[in-house]
């Protein structure tokens, strides 16, 4: 077996380093860019009287760091090669993901926004898997463009992970559709050009079947953004918006008709072990921090990093970074060799092991640091908090952890999956 990390992604993280050094530290210290970034972070980047949404000179900044990304070749590294990328696969981005995570707050990989050097682009991927001819001319390239921006609405007031319950609903009407309904944490849509909205157009609820997709103008008649929720980690972009008697045309539709969970589904796994890569390398910030304090810090005249009740919680912490983190490599190695079904089939549990696990993992990693730390580790002059805030939201989005653990029960009891059994 061959563990050693191929020399292909290894330079790569090298070149990351320069491109780091040379563009983006600069950008960051710039006009007091790092207000952005210190213990001002939170203020700088909400504007409290408008909404709690994000500052329009925060977006700017990081639109700014994806363009010089862009244009070095590293924002689009990870699409197929004809939309401008090295289709470079799930195991060079999860190790991109815990190398640029694992090196802290900054903004070379944005938290707050998933907002990073090397873009994770999955509704691209879902244009071109799904979208008509004409679709992929104008809303995938308009996206790659930065001229089409499109929100994703699937949850709802009243239903979460029971998505085949929606209540959004759209029916026939003369050549195009009418959709009535609301959908909750609809994030994005107060710089969206557009909204992809799953509603049901027939079935009855609880069936997988009957959900449909559309691609919704934010500016139709009857689309209202109806609140902003404030949340743990602010600024917020996460709005609940209403849909009544929104009429789109029949081009509207994006994908297959009373199939729009396949489209839901399509990007799941790869955007879970990136997440996960992510949470093991902010896991490593924080355990890295903790030591360096434990070994600086000498109250009563000997460093901290004397006493047992310091290095057992860290030791914990570093051993489960060690196993995720080979696990996580593995299993996107892995998901490399497989398609999207076989990926399903085969692999969604060891996926799901991997994100509940790292979402798990960070949080402990972040709290433990601030105990560490101490007072310094519960302000805002350092990171903890922010990296706290942050993960804690995956143990509850892209699944919840309960949902990733039905998933791997799922498989080890032959409910689904390789062991599923007959009958």
């Amino acid at each position: 077996m061959e563990f050693s990390i191929p020399s292909e992604i290894t330079q790569l993280l090298s070149e990351l380093d320069a491109f780091i050094e040379r563009e983006i530290k600069p950008l960051q210290a710039e006009s007091d860019n790092e207000r952005f970034f210190d213990h001002r972070r939170e203020w700088a980047r909400t504007d409290f009287e408008n909404g709690g949404l994000p500052r329009p000179e925060w977006e700017a900044l990081l639109a700014e760091m994806r363009r010089r990304a862009d244009r070095a070749g590293f924002l689009r590294l990870a699409l197929p090669t004809e939309y401008g990328g090295k289709d470079i696969g799930n195991l060079a981005m999860a190790i991109i993901r815990e190398y640029l995570a694992a090196k802290g707050l900054g903004l070379h990989n944005d938290l707050q926004n998933e907002s990073s050097i090397v873009g994770n682009f999955p509704q691209i991927l879902m244009f071109r898997d799904f979208g008509t001819e004409t679709q992929k001319e104008v809303y995938l390239k308009g996206s790659l463009e930065g001229k089409i921006k499109c929100a994703f609405g699937l949850t709802e007031p009243d239903h979460g992970s029971d998505a085949t319950w929606l209540e959004t609903r759209a029916v026939r009407d003369g050549n195009g559709w009418r959709i009535n309904g609301q959908k909750m944490w609809n994030t994005g849509v107060h710089v969206a050009s557009h909204d992809m909205v799953f509603a049901r157009t027939s079935g009855k609820d609880g069936d997988a079947r009957g959900i449909t997709c559309f691609l919704v103008p934010m500016d139709a008649p009857g689309v209202k953004v109806e609140q902003y929720y404030w949340t743990f980690n602010m600024p917020t972009d996460h709005a609940r918006v209403s849909f009544t008697n929104v009429w789109v045309p029949e081009e509207s539709m994006f994908g297959p008709e009373e199939e729009g969970l396949r489209l839901a589904r399509h990007f799941v796994h790869e955007n879970r072990i990136r997440q996960a890569a992510s949470g093991v390398g902010a896991a490593q910030y924080c355990i890295n921090e903790s030591i360096d304090y434990a070994n600086m810090r000498k109250p009563f005249g000997k460093p901290l990093s004397h006493n047992q009740a310091i290095q057992f919680p860290l030791v914990e912490l570093n051993t489960e970074c060690e196993m995720l983190r080979w696990l996580i490599y593995r299993t996107a190695w892995e998901m490399d060799r497989m398609s999207g079904p076989q990926i399903q089939l085969f692999l969604s549990d060891k996926v799901s092991m991997c994100n509940y696990r790292a979402n798990r993992l960070v949080c402990e990693a972040a709290d433990q640091a601030i105990q560490v730390h101490g007072g310094i580790g519960y302000s805002r002059h350092k990171p903890f908090e922010h990296i706290y805030r942050h993960h804690r939201r995956y143990r509850i989005t892209e699944g919840s952890e309960e949902i990733q653990m039905r998933n791997v029960a799922g498989h080890m009891f032959g409910f689904i999956g390789k062991n599923r059994r007959p009958g």
